[in-house]
C-alpha cells in the first residue's frame, strides 16, 4: 500500500509560517491584501473563490472582490484591472479565467502589473520562471506540487521525473521548477508515442494532463512517486471528483501518491496567499 501525501499537513505548516509573516509585516503597519477580479459566477470560481476567503480570515491576509456582469466591456474591465493594479494597497491580483468570449484576455491579463501577478498570468511573470529568475511567482499549482515534494523530504536531485502535460498552467512551468532543483526532466503529452512505457520509466510522475483517470497500472512501476495534478467529475461516480491517475489501479503498486481531493489542490489556494504575502515583503 502505498503512502499518501496528503495536502493539509502541508498547507497547515504554510499556514502556521503565513500568520508569522503577516504579524510580522502588521507590525510594521502593512497589511497583505489580495484582490480578486471576477466577471461573471462561474460555479468553479465561487467555490475557489470562497476558499480563498477563508484561508485568508484563517492567516490574517485582507481579501477583496471586484465582480462584474458578463456584459462588462473591454474598456470598462481594462480600467478596473489597471485601477486594481495601481491601488497600493493590493499586493497580489488574480483574475479568473477564462473571460466571456467578447474580451480580449491577453490584453486585459497583460495589465496586471509583474510584481502582483501571484498566479503568473501575465508574460512577463512567465518569462521571469521560464528565465529562473525568482523574483517572478510560478504558477500556483505547480509551485504547489513543489511544496509536497519538499514536506515530504522527496529528493529531486539527478531523478528522472516525468510530467504529462504542457500547459503553461502547470507542465511547462512545472519542467522549470523541477529543473531548479537539478531534476532530469521530461515533458510528455496525449501524443506522446509510448507514453505509458515513457511515464513507467521515471522515478517521479506528474499527471497534469486534464484526463480522468488516464494514468493506469501500466504506466507506472514499483518504488515510483506520483503527483496527481488533476481535478476531473469522476466517470464512474456522479458528483465526485477524481484525478488523472486511476488511483485504485494505481496506489497498490507504487511507494507514494498524491489523493484526489486532499492532494495538490488543498495546497494551491494556501500557495496563493503565501505569494501575495512575499508580495507585500518585496514591495515594502
Amino acid at each position: 500500500m502505498a503512502e499518501r501525501l496528503r495536502g493539509k499537513p502541508v498547507a497547515d505548516a504554510m499556514k502556521e509560517d503565513i500568520t508569522k509573516r503577516v504579524e510580522a509585516l502588521k507590525a510594521k503597519g502593512l497589511t497583505p491584501k489580495i484582490g480578486i477580479i471576477r466577471v461573471g459566477a462561474n460555479p468553479d470560481d465561487l467555490f475557489y473563490e470562497g476558499g480563498i476567503k477563508k484561508t485568508s480570515e484563517g492567516v490574517g491576509v485582507a481579501f477583496e472582490v471586484f465582480e462584474h456582469g458578463e456584459d462588462i466591456g473591454q474598456e470598462e474591465l481594462e480600467k478596473v484591472v489597471r485601477d486594481v493594479g495601481a491601488d497600493s494597497s493590493i499586493n497580489g491580483i488574480l483574475l479568473f479565467a477564462p473571460l466571456p468570449k467578447h474580451l480580449d484576455e491577453k490584453k486585459i491579463r497583460a495589465l496586471i502589473p509583474v510584481e502582483k501577478d501571484v498566479d503568473c498570468m501575465t508574460l512577463g511573470g512567465a518569462g521571469k520562471v521560464f528565465a529562473d529568475d525568482v523574483t517572478g511567482f510560478p504558477p500556483c499549482t505547480p509551485t504547489a506540487c513543489m511544496e509536497i515534494l519538499k514536506f515530504y523530504d522527496i529528493p529531486l536531485k539527478g531523478k528522472e521525473i516525468t510530467v504529462v502535460g504542457r500547459s503553461m498552467v502547470v507542465g511547462k512551468p512545472m519542467a522549470m521548477l523541477l529543473l531548479r532543483e537539478h531534476a532530469t526532466v521530461t515533458i510528455c503529452h496525449s501524443r506522446t508515442v509510448d507514453l505509458d512505457k515513457v511515464c513507467a520509466a521515471a522515478d517521479i510522475l506528474v499527471a497534469a494532463v486534464g484526463r480522468a483517470k488516464m494514468i493506469g497500472k501500466d504506466y507506472v512501476k514499483p518504488g515510483q512517486i506520483v503527483i496527481d495534478v488533476g481535478i476531473n467529475a469522476d466517470p464512474d461516480n456522479p458528483g465526485k471528483y477524481c484525478g488523472d491517475v486511476d488511483y485504485e489501479a494505481v496506489e497498490p503498486i507504487v511507494d507514494q501518491i498524491t489523493p484526489v481531493p486532499g492532494g495538490v489542490g488543498s495546497v494551491t489556494t494556501v500557495m496563493l496567499l503565501k505569494h501575495t504575502v512575499i508580495a507585500c515583503e518585496t514591495q515594502n
